[in-house]
């Protein structure tokens, strides 16, 4: 039997850290959109900033299924032996709740747009077809989802990026190195 790789290969390593800017990208767009402007005032700069969010965000879904299918066929390194079990454990549960929050979130903001009516496109390519009509009640509930959904997701990133420079800076073990580079 093999033993686990020390790195993540190249492909995951790219699909790691290009989702990570589509995110950041997209939260910072919709945080932005959300919080500083308004239809009163801003007119159709809010709507073009908003449409410029989800054909950014709606990227993440398809990376999504190309990066599960890749985790699952290509195995991620092996944690430190000088982590504890209890950190191990932490180490897989947050990255669970990115993974669902990377599955949650899009699929909210899928939800929210079509429950007011108005397309989900992906790049200024195509649009997701919808799978609902104008609904107010499911707005009421997806609309607060999406947005509480996206700031613990933004917890959750800092504390996975917080959590990586432990380990480079204070532990100096390879899970840093394990995302960033290749064996020579």
């Amino acid at each position: 039997m093999s033993s686990s790789p020390q790195y993540y290969t190249r492909t995951a390593q790219f699909l790691h850290w290009i989702m990570a800017l589509i995110f950041i990208a997209a939260w910072l767009i919709g945080f932005y959109s959300g919080n500083f402007l308004s239809y009163d005032v801003d007119g159709s700069f809010k709507g073009d900033v908003i449409t410029l969010h989800k054909n950014i965000a709606t990227l993440i879904i398809f990376l999504l299924i190309i990066r599960i299918f890749w985790r699952y066929t290509h195995p991620a390194p092996k944690l430190p032996d000088s982590m504890s079990p209890t950190m191990k454990v932490l180490a897989h549960a947050g990255h669970l709740g990115l993974y669902f929050m990377l599955i949650a979130i899009p699929i909210t903001g899928c939800l929210f747009s079509w429950s007011v009516g108005k397309p989900v496109p992906v790049l200024y390519l195509f649009e997701i077809p919808r799978l609902l009509e104008k609904n107010p009640e499911l707005l009421a509930i997806v609309k607060p989802l999406h947005a509480y959904l996206s700031w613990f997701a933004g917890v959750l990133v800092v504390g996975h990026l917080l959590a990586a420079l432990k380990h480079h800076f204070i532990d100096k073990d390879h899970i840093l190195l394990s995302m960033t580079r290749q064996p020579k």
